[in-house]
């Protein structure tokens, strides 16, 4: 918005408006000029005529002189306004050059620089969230690879204990076979020991039987000798029960071997499977702490990332707090520098009105003293030959001269673009 003013708007700066020393100058240098064409008139007029015309020219000039006292005090009260105003314009100039002096783009230029700051700071937080996000991607990532290996491990464990399960039957079954030898073994044992006494009984009742036969040879001495038969018969009983036992024996013998030889090898397979169940469970417990570790950390770097997010969004609303606050001052000084500017030019346009005011009051002075001083030129003229104004009279008239201030404010949205002031003097 551009403000201009005309020139029926102009404004003076220096002596745009003659002072009351002035106005009294001005109206009192043509009586001293009348006094003087009295003087230089007395020789040649009638003094009679003279007097009838000073009785009738007082008289008037005693109206107008009233007239123009009551002119002159209303003048000085608008000199003593006008000044009261050029002062309160004085005020509000210095007042404007006041708030001029703050520079708010100064203030622009803090605002500015805090907002940089505070997006310096947003994007480092950015990129420590993106790091510490790539790290939390990365412990995923190493978490979800240790659970696969959990599921393999649990996978093999699964299989070790199925082994280990089919080995323990295994060795159910051989422990079973072993106890059933252990048995048969025992009835083997109790069978040849039962053979072996019946054998025996058997060997003392045909010893009975050979002694009584002995007795009955001894006492009959024709009957044949049956010795050599039962010693035969004994022979061939003992060698039978000898080679009886023996395979049995042999027979025991190879079934305690075999029996050993497998237990042995299940409680090999038995020892075995519990050495790998336990690096399998040592495994799974390293493994299980490798998790539990992962899970900690995880949580750590999870409760660390909700504390930064809540941190950033306290921050960002403080900074969105601050900047609105800003932008409120900022808006707060807009509206009190246009309001000062408003005053300042109604104040301006107050002190134009006077100005053209004064200057009509004092257009109206200037009229009655020529409408005044013609009269008297007239009325010398017609009594005597008037006399041309001698050049120390025409140096003491008052010349007033009007310096005139052109002064154009642009404005918009309430701060001032540019501003420009052009000078001119006019001769009154």
């Amino acid at each position: 918005m551009s403000q201009s003013y005309s020139s029926s708007q102009r404004v003076s700066r220096t002596s745009a408006v003659p002072t009351l020393s002035t106005f009294r100058t001005t109206r009192v240098t043509p009586l001293r000029t009348y006094q003087s064409a009295y003087q230089g008139a007395g020789e040649l007029l009638d003094f009679s005529l003279a007097d009838a015309m000073n009785q009738e020219f007082l008289q008037t000039r005693t109206n107008e002189k009233v007239e123009l006292q009551e002119l002159n005090d209303r003048f000085a009260n608008y000199i003593e306004k006008v000044r009261f105003l050029e002062q309160q314009n004085a005020l509000m100039v210095a007042e404007v050059n006041r708030l001029r002096g703050k520079e708010p783009t100064r203030v622009a230029e803090m605002y500015e620089e805090e907002l940089r700051e505070l997006r310096r700071q947003v994007d480092a937080l950015t990129g420590q969230r993106a790091r510490v996000e790539v790290e939390r991607d990365n412990l995923l990532d190493d978490l979800q690879k240790l659970k696969q290996r959990l599921q393999e491990e649990i996978q093999l464990k699964e299989e070790a204990e199925n082994n280990l399960a089919a080995f323990r039957a295994d060795v159910d079954a051989a422990t079973l076979a072993r106890i059933d030898l252990e048995r048969r073994i025992e009835s083997l044992q109790e069978e040849i020991a039962f053979l072996k006494k019946v054998h025996e009984e058997e060997i003392r009742e045909l010893q009975a039987q050979l002694q009584e036969q002995h007795i009955q040879v001894e006492m009959d001495i024709s009957k044949p000798d049956l010795t050599a038969a039962l010693r035969d018969i004994r022979a061939q009983y003992e060698s039978i029960a000898a080679k009886n036992i023996a395979e049995a024996e042999e027979w025991y013998k190879s079934k305690v071997s075999d029996l050993t030889q497998a237990a042995n090898k299940n409680n090999d397979a038995l020892r075995q499977a519990k050495q790998e169940m336990l690096e399998y469970r040592h495994q799974i417990q390293s493994y299980t702490c490798e998790i539990d570790a992962l899970k900690g950390t995880n949580d750590s770097l999870m409760r660390q990332m909700r504390e930064m997010e809540e941190r950033f969004a306290g921050e960002a609303g403080g900074y969105q707090d601050t900047i609105a606050r800003l932008e409120e001052e900022i808006r707060h000084l807009k509206d009190e520098m246009a309001r000062h500017l408003r005053e300042y030019q109604d104040l301006l346009n107050v002190k134009m009105a006077l100005d053209v005011e004064i200057a009509t009051y004092r257009k109206l002075l200037e009229g009655e003293e020529n409408r005044i001083s013609i009269p008297m030129h007239q009325t010398f003229a017609s009594a005597l030959n008037f006399r041309e104004t001698s050049p120390d009279q025409r140096g003491s008239e008052v010349h007033t001269k009007k310096t005139v201030m052109i002064k154009t404010i642009e404005t918009r949205d309430g701060e001032v673009v540019s501003e420009a002031t052009q000078q001119q003097h006019e001769v009154l």
